[in-house]
């Protein structure tokens, strides 16, 4: 039985090739609105970030995701990624 293919993405802040289960898509639609997109299915652009909190903060520290997806995030917007990161990064090591 052939084995299964990983999908590997792309993290816009290390440039590390992980799959794709290791990362959090944020996604800017049409309305120039970014959210978090935990599915991956969103309608838009997506950028990947690894779930780890200290790329999370580099991205916010350097406004990685600012520059990638073309618009100006708050400090909310990173705040929420963070939290959402740190959850997700507690969720995976059970």
């Amino acid at each position: 039985m052939p084995k299964k293919k990983i999908p590997l993405r792309k993290c816009v802040v290390s440039n590390e090739m992980k799959p794709k289960k290791e990362m959090v898509r944020i996604v800017k639609n049409k309305e120039d609105h970014v959210d978090i997109d935990p599915s991956g299915r969103m309608p838009g652009r997506g950028a990947y970030v690894s779930i780890e909190p200290e790329i999370v903060q580099t991205a916010w520290d350097q406004r990685v995701l600012d520059r990638v997806l073309g618009t100006k995030l708050d400090d909310a917007f990173y705040q929420s990624l963070l939290d959402y990161v740190k959850h997700q990064k507690a969720r995976m090591s059970l």
